[in-house]
């Protein structure tokens, strides 16, 4: 079965490089690029992982986090929050919205991958 995952980043060149990385693994993707259209595409898509930019047009990726976690439909999908913001409380306040890992921009391949496994690994383990 194919990982499907869905791609939430305003920004065109990294939902390019993201979209990129991703098809070479071979996952399903939806890319959304309007927080207004994020959770109709999580329930139509029922992604198997999200990645969340959080700096978003209309509404701020912190806000759909926590809309995914309260949902008891999409609550177990498990969310990486990438973000420019860099700071502790950030990302503590990202976390705690609900968000399974995080990463600061500008990121590499392999810190994405990596993270990506980690919470595959996790949800599978779920």
């Amino acid at each position: 079965m194919t990982t499907k995952v869905l791609i939430v980043e305003d920004d065109l060149l990294n939902r390019m490089f993201y979209e990129a990385v991703f098809k070479q693994r071979g996952y399903e993707l939806m890319l959304v690029e309007d927080g207004a259209r994020v959770l109709d595409a999580v329930d139509d898509f029922a992604p198997d992982l999200i990645t969340m930019d959080i700096h978003l047009p209309h509404i701020s990726g912190r806000k759909l986090i926590k809309e995914i976690k309260r949902n008891p439909r999409t609550q177990d999908i498990p969310i990486l929050a990438i973000t420019a913001y860099a700071g502790k409380s950030d990302e503590e306040g990202i976390r705690r919205a609900g968000a399974g890992g995080y990463l600061s921009k500008p990121l590499s391949i392999d810190q994405l991958l990596n993270e990506v496994d980690t919470l595959l690994e996790r949800q599978r383990v779920h």
